[in-house]
């Protein structure tokens, strides 16, 4: 897993943003439409995929429209050098749809889904069961206001060094 900072180019950016807002289309018909050759599309394709920076092509679920309108933030105090069994524990219950190890406050950050308040409520006792949680704190979220997204972030990425390139600068 490389994780070293990969720099993206503006056909980089291109392509990522043809597929997050066409999914299905076929690697022909995304070289057509970026303008270079099938062979270009793949080789890039494969290397984004190979230094991890595209991780998957699978379709994206509104959890609220799943079944599941009640989401919440959790963040979990835990016992020290728990953190390995915390994360079986978080596996076994569907409703965490994410996790993070954070710093701060809190050492745990997770994402929930419910059906119900009531179901909610229920998780959230039995995560405080746990013997590796000290202490939690939950915020229910009431609407998204910028839903989960990358594509501004790399075109100013890809923006800033295009204006390095014109200016001389080097990053």
């Amino acid at each position: 897993m490389d994780r070293g900072g990969h720099r993206l180019d503006a056909l980089d950016v291109d392509l990522i943003t043809r597929l997050r807002d066409e999914p299905r289309i076929g690697i022909l018909e995304l070289s057509r439409r970026a303008g270079v050759a099938r062979a270009t599309v793949q080789a890039r394709l494969r290397r984004l995929e190979e230094a991890d920076i595209v991780v998957g092509y699978g379709p994206e679920i509104d959890l609220h429209t799943a079944g599941y309108p009640v989401q919440a933030f959790v963040t979990l105090e835990i016992a020290q050098g728990s953190l390995g069994q915390l994360t079986e524990e978080l596996e076994a219950f569907p409703e965490v749809v994410q996790a993070w190890a954070t710093t701060g406050v809190g050492d745990v950050l997770c994402r929930v889904a419910a059906a119900s308040h009531d179901d909610l409520q229920s998780l959230l006792i039995e995560l405080h069961h746990s013997s590796t949680v000290a202490r939690s704190m939950s915020v229910v979220v009431l609407s998204e206001i910028v839903p989960f997204r990358t594509l501004p972030l790399l075109t100013k990425s890809v923006r800033a060094q295009d204006h390095d390139n014109v200016t001389g600068r080097r990053g």
